[in-house]
């Protein structure tokens, strides 16, 4: 079931859903049904101090495997 963000053209909220293939989303404050899907943006959470990190690039140049160019299923 995918998670989308959505906003109600009725009363202004925005609210996530979770919706199954032929169903429509509802408005969870007024019930209405005139919705703009918004662009989601995932979160991960991770145990650093807040600073963003890159991922480590190897030899593989777009995995890091070190087992060099080729080696993993990204190419």
């Amino acid at each position: 079931m995918p998670l989308f963000e959505y906003a109600c053209r009725s009363c202004d909220r925005e609210f996530e859903a979770l919706v199954r293939a032929g169903q429509a989303p509802e408005c969870p404050s007024c019930g209405g049904t005139d919705l703009e899907r918004r662009l989601s943006v995932f979160a991960a959470h991770t145990n650093t101090s807040g600073a963003a990190q890159t991922p480590a690039v190897g030899a593989c140049g777009r995995c890091g495997d070190p087992r060099g160019p080729g080696a993993c299923s990204l190419n």
